[in-house]
């Protein structure tokens, strides 16, 4: 199958002896040394290889691309390129917003369908946007614009049921949250199928279905513009009746462990993964993404919150990660002018400093211990004073190294993943800068024993 429904247990089989781990709201870098750029996003699977498509807001608020990722595992995804960029005017012209983007594949006209909202800067429009492509994750011909069915339409997504057919999940205020079935060409919204018309505190937005069994599932967040809030969700077997009374799936009080949902991923008839993003309004592409998975028990879903997660061979459930053994930078090798800095929030009131630069500071730890020969992620804990990212070069048992991004990070340290091969005994993790580029401050290594 192409969307949705699917097993993982061929494209992740080697997991089960590896220990590649999800790190909700961590730097999460691809091969190009970026942090990933695809902001509201949705998946879409394709000779099991799984797409990523979303917002690259590497530039800003303003749209600059719909960016493509691929990946066999989940967990280390490749930039393919852009489906749609910018361009010098109209819809996808400069100070243009283009948000939540989804693809689904049209079995009938053999064509990968794109929506997305589409706005002016100030959100005065409203509108939703559709795009189409011969290949997934190849250049996509854009078509208009328009408010579906004459209705303003702000977060939204797409579901595609068992059937075949298409629907828009669209939100306005005036109308509340629609189920809008598409065109047989998933080109164009053709009837309300069901809406919810919620007051006040109760209205939602940021919509993303499922069907599990014979039993939808509809997720979306509260309307508080780019803060996080309580998430919830509603079942029922049929799209167009007998919807449930909205309810919360986190802990409460955690505002979803500051997140807003933007997609839910299948992974079998029972279980599935959400798909959130921790929104930092005031600088857009330095925002996270919040993966965690799902309890479901017949028509109830509770969601934990993780400092990591490791999924099983087939991704249909998880496990708590290795234990993991944490190295201080402070009490690492030093080169160049690399030091001790002060840091009140850091493990031990401390933190290796001055990494980079044009004294060439660098850290590393040696003695890193691996019970196993294998590919695991290791958590960098660093702070990064900065608004903008930070880089460094990490070289382990003296390899060339890699690219690895910093997120801006002030006040506790945030981590930032490396996904590298240990082998059995003894390592060596060396963390440089890049050019005379400043990296981060480095408070401490978590690496997993097996």
């Amino acid at each position: 199958m192409r969307f949705l429904t699917f097993s993982l247990a061929a494209v992740l089989s080697g997991i089960a002896s590896a220990s590649l781990q999800v790190v909700p709201g961590g730097t999460w870098t691809t091969p190009d040394g970026e942090h990933l750029q695809a902001h509201g996003a949705g998946l879409i699977v394709e000779n099991g290889t799984y797409y990523m498509v979303g917002e690259d807001k590497s530039g800003g608020h303003s749209f600059s691309n719909v960016n493509c990722y691929a990946s066999t595992d989940l967990v280390q995804w490749r930039l393919v390129g852009a489906l749609l960029t910018r361009q010098a005017s109209g819809d996808l012209g400069p100070n243009r917003v283009v948000e939540r983007p989804k693809v689904i594949y049209n079995d009938k006209t053999r064509k990968y369908v794109l929506w997305m909202h589409m706005d002016s800067s100030n959100y005065g429009e409203a509108r939703v946007a559709v795009a189409v492509g011969d290949t997934v994750c190849g250049r996509y011909q854009y078509l208009r614009s328009f408010q579906p069915l004459g209705r303003e339409s702000r977060d939204m997504g797409l579901f595609k049921d068992d059937d075949g057919k298409g629907y828009l999940l669209t939100e306005d205020r005036k109308h509340g949250l629609r189920i809008v079935a598409l065109s047989d060409d998933f080109t164009t919204p053709t009837t309300d199928v069901f809406s919810w018309r919620l007051e006040g505190g109760n209205r939602v937005e940021a919509p993303a279905m499922i069907k599990l069994g014979r039993t939808y599932f509809m997720f979306a967040s509260m309307m508080t513009g780019w803060d996080s809030n309580e998430n919830q969700y509603t079942t029922s077997t049929s799209l167009s009746s007998g919807w449930s009374s909205w309810r919360k799936f986190a802990d409460s009080g955690s505002k979803t462990y500051n997140s807003q949902t933007t997609y839910i991923l299948k992974t079998s008839e029972s279980s599935a993964i959400y798909l959130g993003d921790r929104w930092l309004k005031d600088n857009l592409m330095a925002s996270t993404y919040i993966w965690l998975p799902l309890s479901i028990s017949g028509t109830s879903v509770t969601m934990k919150n993780k400092v990591s997660w490791l999924p099983t061979n087939n991704f249909a459930a998880w496990r708590e990660p290795p234990a993991e053994n944490s190295y201080e930078g402070e009490r690492a090798t030093y080169g160049g002018k690399a030091r001790n800095v002060e840091c009140s929030t850091c493990s031990n009131k401390v933190t290796a400093g001055y990494i980079g630069g044009p004294d060439r500071g660098s850290v590393t730890f040696t003695g890193v211990k691996s019970d196993v020969d294998g590919m695991t992620t290791i958590r960098i804990k660093y702070l990064n004073g900065d608004s903008s990212p930070r880089y460094a070069n990490v070289k382990v048992n003296g390899d060339g190294g890699r690219k690895v991004a910093f997120l801006p990070a002030k006040g506790d340290p945030a981590s930032s993943t490396l996904h590298a091969n240990l082998r059995k005994g003894d390592n060596t993790i060396a963390i440089e800068g890049i050019g005379n580029g400043w990296g981060p401050d480095v408070d401490r290594l978590m690496v997993p024993v097996q």
